[in-house]
Formats: structure tokens, sequence, C-alpha cells
């Protein structure tokens, strides 16, 4: 069964390779550059990753982390926070997050943690 994959990023032309490459990769992958559509995108998508920017104008990824991890269906959703602002993992980690990826970054990086969680 193919996996899926939400990603949120408000930067388009990042949203656009990630989306392109995960999808290259055989993923489902939806996106979106708007913080408030991640959750019910969640609820109607059931996706078996998440990948959140931490910088995007209304809610931040942390945040939005953090309700994930608290949700009953979708706890245990690995949630993957990708910033170019934090110079401390521990930071985005207090969010619940089960990897980082610290921009700008490499495509065979972001492949490699995305297989190593699902």
């Amino acid at each position: 069964m193919v996996k899926r994959i939400l990603v949120l990023d408000d930067n388009q032309d990042i949203l656009d390779i990630v989306h392109e490459t995960l999808t290259y990769e055989q993923f489902e992958v939806k996106s979106t550059s708007i913080s408030t559509d991640v959750l019910p995108l969640i609820e109607s998508f059931e996706p078996d990753l998440v990948i959140l920017d931490y910088r995007v104008a209304g809610t931040n990824g942390g945040e939005i982390c953090r309700n994930i991890k608290v949700h009953p269906r979708f706890g245990n959703t690995p949630v993957i926070i990708f910033s170019a602002y934090v110079s401390n993992d521990s930071e985005l980690i207090s969010y619940g997050c089960d990897a980082i990826i610290n921009k700008p970054f490499d495509l065979a990086e972001l492949v490699e943690k995305v297989n190593n969680l699902l």
C-alpha cells in the first residue's frame, strides 16, 4: 500500500520540490502552504507521516506538531520539522517531533529520514 505524506511549507518552491521528490519516490503526497489547513487535512487525508516547516504564518510548525502528537487518532504519526532558523535542535524536539531537517537540506537526506520513519 502506498504511504501518504502531508507537507506544510509557506515557500512554494520548497513545497514543489519536496512534493515532486516524494512523489517520485512512490509516496502519495498532499501539500499545503497554509498552517490552518494541516489538522483538517490530517483528518481527511490520514497521512502516514507529516512534514512541517517550523516558520509559517499563523501557527508555527512546532505547535502544529504538538497538536498532532496529542490527537487521539494521529498521535503516533511521525512528524518531521524542517527549519532554517533554529540553532538548537532541542528546541524543536521539545514539540515532540520525530526528526529534524535543517534548511537548506539535501533531498537525499529528506528521502532517507522519511524512509527511516516509515
